[in-house]
């Protein structure tokens, strides 16, 4: 009996599912399919100023269309360089066993609009974290132990092989001079050397080519002792005290405006744009001056909630002067970066106000007063200016 009424029930019901399987179908025909980013004819960059690079955040970015699009606004900026995050917990999850996907994707985009990417890699995976003494219920996805140091240098090594002459610059971390970025632990110039120490000859060994960075530090005025860190200055002085000369081959540098101008003359107790001439200071000071530099961050905000930003009309002008002050002046910087392109998703904060980019793919002023300066558009072609006013004086 039970049998019999089972079967009767889904007889009951079968027309029902027949139904719903067809309305499902008919909803999903409605509904456009997203766009698709299939790799057209390989692209060039019209450029005046090949210093020109944008820091992107395309990692976290679900859709290849909006990596896509973003990477041609890259290029059509006159920008013919990138500054992206790889993250190793992204690509080696579990030991030994790589999955390149998302790195390669972004790599063939990049490619195809004939951008260069400089690459920064970071970011452990618990399995790497767990071979500390911590526990990795305590420790963070910036918590790298000594005893992992080499299992990160064969993740490095293996990315240089995998990229080489395609991406040839590599990023070693990001701001070690800061406790949150050294998996808030004591901020350790040392540590840090021995792990530009474990990776640089294993990806010289998988890469002839390639270009070890040391990381940009934060600019931050933290004294000796702080628990938050350690001034930027005084960081790169004792990196080079703890013999790290050897295992880098350029210097990364974060340089920020904040609210000073682009010429504001720089200050070991003051955080602003020329900050960067103090840490090339550093690197002549330890004979290393034929070392190049390349600033991986640096910009101005423009929000109107933060007290360290500025007006947009003052961000344009800091911005376009920042390029050209490096250019007359700075003989040693290979290459600026600006922070950011855009973000995959608003920050409903200051942040936001960093971008050049909305998330919806909104050009900003300052997109547009880069452009016309990268490419040298005529100054008539400069939309970001509002309208003279052509009323006479009284």
């Amino acid at each position: 009996m039970r049998v019999k009424t089972v079967l009767r029930t889904l007889r009951r019901l079968l027309p029902w599912a027949i139904r719903a399987l067809i309305a499902y179908w008919v909803i999903g025909a409605l509904v456009p399919a997203q766009p698709r980013a299939p790799l057209g004819a390989p692209q060039t960059v019209e450029t005046t100023k090949p210093e020109l690079c944008m820091h992107t955040r395309l990692i976290d970015e679900v859709e290849e269309w909006k990596i896509q699009k973003s990477l041609v606004l890259v290029r059509e900026m006159g920008a013919g360089t990138i500054v992206e995050f790889f993250p190793w917990a992204y690509i080696e999850g579990s030991e030994n066993h790589f999955d390149w996907s998302s790195a390669d994707r972004i790599v063939n985009q990049a490619r195809n609009q004939g951008l260069h990417i400089i690459a920064r890699l970071g970011f452990v995976p618990e399995w790497a974290r767990k071979k500390g003494d911590n526990s990795a219920e305590f420790s963070t996805f910036n918590t790298l132990p000594q005893i992992a140091y080499p299992d990160f240098a064969k993740f490095v090594a293996a990315f240089a092989a995998r990229y080489a002459g395609v991406i040839d610059d590599l990023v070693i971390w990001n701001e070690p001079n800061i406790s949150f970025e050294w998996g808030y632990q004591n901020v350790d110039p040392a540590g840090y050397a021995r792990l530009l120490e474990a990776v640089y000859a294993p990806a010289h060994a998988a890469n002839p080519n390639v270009r070890i960075l040391a990381a940009g530090l934060a600019p931050t005025l933290e004294p000796i002792g702080s628990a938050a860190g350690l001034n930027d200055i005084t960081y790169l002085d004792e990196l080079y005290d703890a013999g790290a000369k050897p295992y880098f081959d350029a210097l990364a540098i974060h340089t920020y405006g904040f609210t000073t101008s682009f010429d504001d003359p720089p200050a070991f107790d003051k955080l602003n744009f020329r900050r960067a001439e103090l840490l090339r200071d550093v690197m002549v000071k330890h004979g290393d001056s034929a070392k190049p530099a390349i600033i991986t961050e640096t910009g101005w905000n423009d929000s109107p909630r933060w007290t360290m930003a500025v007006t947009p009309s003052q961000r344009i002008a800091d911005t376009i002067g920042a390029l050209e002050y490096a250019e007359t002046n700075w003989d040693w910087l290979s290459k600026m970066c600006f922070w950011v392109l855009r973000y995959p998703l608003p920050t409903l904060s200051y942040p936001d106000n960093y971008t050049f980019v909305t998330t919806t793919f909104q050009l900003k002023p300052i997109y547009y007063a880069v452009q016309a300066y990268a490419r040298g558009f005529p100054e008539d072609q400069a939309l970001w200016l509002p309208a003279p006013d052509s009323t006479p004086d009284p």
